[in-house]
């Protein structure tokens, strides 16, 4: 079964504290659309990632399945700070 994945880039607007293992470190980052439309990415993260997560106001890029009746992507992943191209 091979599943279709996009990717797209959003702004980093909040971080979110991690519970449990990640106390104390990055939870999940609170992203903006340039639509304006926010949603929460908390899963892709390394370690290293966590204790230093993407500074607020820069771009990352993420990965997911699809749109939400609510228009936000589906599963979103982060992959990387937003590399220009």
């Amino acid at each position: 079964k091979l599943k279709k994945y996009y990717d797209s880039e959003a702004m980093v607007v909040r971080h979110i504290p991690g519970k449990g293992k990640h106390k104390g470190r990055l939870g999940a980052l609170e992203v903006q659309l340039p639509s304006g439309l926010t949603f929460k990415i908390g899963t892709g993260f390394s370690d290293d990632e966590r204790q230093n997560p993407p500074q607020i106001g820069s771009i990352i890029t993420y990965r997911y399945s699809g749109i939400s009746n609510k228009g936000t992507p589906k599963f979103a992943v982060y992959l990387r700070p937003y590399i220009g191209g």
